[in-house]
């Protein structure tokens, strides 16, 4: 699966300086991209929103003419056969960059973020999503989405649960790219602490009973080892995100002349495979089909 970061406005293209490669496209830019993925035969994007206006109940996740509605039907009407999946999240959209609405400690409200999720997922699932993906790691928030879009007529569409969402530090370009950064704090509160393993266990299991199609890890190589456990624990199809710094650390070490980029980054994507990933979401989606089309040997 190949992320996209789509913005407001229109013909727009930035680069991401510390995602080479990547770029903050505007919807009438998204068709060389998309097409650019299928002729190498990636026929999946997992889409991130960039709005021009932020509030502090991030009310532009529900927006139907935002910029990640507006994509999921553009996407669609060019090419009904690519698998297109919304990130579900409050972050790039609320004026203080956390995943979900504040109380008054200013501290992040669980359940008061729960329908202001599953309303942003109905809004993706209207305009043809065929995946809803919950990033925003509240608790209920599998059980809040099926609930909604099976209320709004969407039960065909599928849920893939961030069920492992831990609170990394490999995440620094992503935030950058998606413009999402905390403006106070960290989300050290509702995402998962590295050394904790058995959580990884339980927060999984109960997605899978909450009515998620599909589960995920994020990140995915410095947590093979939770990988291979949630694998072990589940007949679900499970994902691994190859998160943004994964990929930048990569990609500056090839520009280094440091490593093989295509054999290295081949390697980094098949240790998440071999530790058990269905799927597997990463910025190298693009360049690795095209090596593997070209028969880089690993």
């Amino acid at each position: 699966m190949h992320p996209l970061f789509v913005r407001d406005g229109s013909g727009s293209e930035r680069p991401i300086a510390s995602m080479p490669g990547h770029a903050q496209r505007t919807v009438d830019r998204l068709d060389g991209e998309v097409g650019d993925l299928a002729e190498v035969g990636v026929r999946s994007v997992l889409l991130f929103g960039i709005p021009d206006e932020k509030d502090e109940n991030g009310s532009g996740a529900w927006d139907s003419v935002g910029p990640v509605p507006r994509a999921i039907a553009e996407i669609k009407r060019r090419d009904s056969a690519v698998t297109v999946i919304a990130d579900v999240c409050l972050c790039e959209y609320t004026s203080h960059g956390h995943c979900g609405v504040l109380d008054e400690r200013h501290a992040v409200a669980n359940d008061a973020t729960l329908p202001l999720l599953a309303r942003a997922a109905v809004a993706y699932a209207d305009a043809g999503a065929d995946v809803v993906a919950p990033s925003a790691m509240m608790d209920g928030q599998v059980a809040a989405i099926r609930a909604a879009l099976d209320d709004a007529g969407h039960a065909d569409v599928a849920i893939l649960a961030y069920a492992v969402k831990y609170a990394s530090a490999f995440y620094g370009p992503f935030r950058d790219a998606a413009q999402s950064a905390p403006s106070f704090g960290d989300r050290r509160a509702y995402q998962m602490a590295p050394p904790n393993a058995r959580e990884a266990l339980r927060e999984a299991k109960l997605d899978e009973e909450e009515g998620a199609d599909m589960l995920m890890v994020k990140p995915a190589g410095p947590y093979l080892d939770i990988l291979h456990r949630v694998r072990e624990s589940t007949d679900l199809p499970l994902a691994a995100y190859q998160v943004s710094g994964e990929y930048a650390m990569l990609k500056a070490a090839a520009e280094r002349g440091w490593i093989d980029e295509p054999r290295a980054a081949m390697e980094s994507l098949l240790g998440i495979r071999r530790a058990g990933a269905d799927l597997v979401i990463t910025y190298y989606a693009k360049a690795a089909a095209r090596w593997l089309n070209e028969g880089v040997a690993v």
